[in-house]
């Protein structure tokens, strides 16, 4: 995913500041790295493997002042130091970013006096440790939370923007002014729409209240009203067009999303054991807000259905048979079950054509097909039927419930095959067909 912070890997390497010996050290200059100390090389590192010894000649116990040490205005280069803000790291923030190292994080480094050489062993030397940073820490928080994947990578986003925006100052120094600068930001100059900028609230709302346990002041905070929009609906003549222009793959998802009214993703993470031919129905595993759900499941996709099965099936087989076929289960059931992922119920109803492989163990595997490729199809078809309307896969989502009401199916049904949980949510397809339930016809019309 590109980073909303910008292109590339600037995020994670910002230039570091030069430091003024008479000014306190900044937050970011703590974790600077000095070119005259790194142009010292081998001779630094082969010093250090020496025993630590005093102006006497005997050993000194490790640990320091900060002050006395190489962090101090006094230190060996001029440059003040710390664990490490972490920013130029592989992870970002690491260590207690962007402050200087704490008598827990260094046991005894500011109690006891000692040589600043333990200081240089600890950054130069591989074995060095340090504590998880800030932003890994905001992710795991959301990952205790069963947040989704794509929403802790959008708020992990949404955290390294507002730290460059403020030039990367510790959240601890900031407040609801900063918060409120943010937002400004995006909504005036970035131009941003209401449900972005409440997105980007609700990632710094949890970092300030679950993470760093401050309060902010809400009565300050800019809240920006999501106006309301109609949803893009197409007629049935209009949806036959585009299913028609369909092949495939891309042909049964699409009818998916229009007879069964799935999202996207909840119809690309299906598994087999989803699907009940003989009930005509099908299960949402997982959906949005983490909820289950059942739908239905079109008649006149059942065969075709099968059909591809069949094929899936045999793909699955031959995967077997060259020592892969397994594929990603939720959660923690792989240690639960640990034969349930070669087992044909929980492959994926529309696996990917190439075989994927695991990083972190190197197993290979294939996973559902990737939304972009379904979103072109789709969009191509709808240039191709001449269909003017800004139609997308959710378009037929949409289409789904309308068509629904418009054959005067109550609308608690449509929530709960939607699976919305607020029924104001559904109410907005009474909207699009502009009549309540007795029908309004225009005065025109009479004339």
């Amino acid at each position: 995913m590109r980073s909303m912070g910008g292109s590339g890997s600037g995020l994670d390497h910002p230039a570091t500041p030069a430091c003024d010996p008479r000014k306190p050290p900044s937050a970011l200059q703590l974790g600077a790295t000095s070119p005259p100390m790194a142009a010292q090389g081998p001779a630094v590192v082969e010093r250090l493997r020496r025993p630590m010894t005093n102006s006497a000649g005997k050993p000194e116990p490790s640990g320091g002042s900060w002050r006395k040490g190489i962090g101090g205005p006094g230190g060996r280069d001029g440059v003040h130091r710390s664990t490490g803000c972490g920013v130029c790291s592989p992870e970002g923030l690491r260590g207690e970013p962007l402050t200087a190292p704490t008598p827990s994080t260094w046991p005894g480094e500011r109690e006891r006096g000692g040589n600043s050489d333990e200081v240089f062993r600890r950054l130069l030397l591989p074995d060095s440790t340090r504590p998880p940073g800030l932003i890994q820490r905001y992710r795991e928080e959301l990952q205790a939370r069963h947040y989704a994947r794509r929403t802790v990578a959008t708020y992990e986003q949404w955290l390294r923007r507002f730290l460059r925006f403020h030039h990367l100052r510790h959240p601890r120094e900031m407040g609801s002014e900063e918060v409120n600068a943010f937002l400004t930001h995006l909504a005036v100059e970035l131009r941003v729409s209401a449900s972005t900028q409440n997105q980007a609230l609700s990632a710094l709302l949890f970092l300030y209240r679950e993470l760093l346990e401050q309060d902010l002041d809400l009565e300050r905070l800019v809240r920006a009203h999501k106006p309301r929009r109609l949803p893009v609906v197409l007629t049935t003549e209009e949806v036959r067009s585009v299913l028609q222009r369909l092949e495939g793959c891309d042909a049964l998802v699409a009818g998916l999303l229009y007879g069964s009214g799935l999202r996207l993703m909840e119809a690309l993470r299906l598994r087999v054991h989803d699907l009940d031919f003989n009930r005509r129905e099908l299960t949402v595993r997982n959906g949005k807000g983490g909820k289950d759900r059942r739908t239905l499941l079109p008649e006149r996709l059942s065969k075709e259905l099968r059909n591809h099965l069949e094929e899936v099936r045999q793909i699955h087989q031959r995967d077997l048979m060259n020592g892969w076929g397994r594929v990603v289960l939720p959660y923690a059931l792989a240690r639960k079950y640990p034969n349930a992922a070669v087992e044909w119920g929980w492959q994926w109803v529309f696996p990917q054509q190439r075989r994927w492989q695991d990083p972190t163990s190197g197993e290979q595997g294939r996973h559902h097909l990737d939304p972009s490729l379904i979103q072109k199809s789709v969009r191509r078809a709808v240039l191709a039927a001449g269909i003017s309307k800004p139609a997308s896969c959710h378009s037929l989502r949409h289409s789904f419930a309308t068509h629904l009401l418009e054959r005067g199916q109550d609308i608690r049904t449509i929530q709960e095959l939607l699976g919305h949980s607020d029924l104001k949510t559904t109410m907005i397809y009474t909207h699009v067909l502009n009549r309540g339930p007795m029908g309004v016809a225009s005065p025109a019309d009479l004339l």
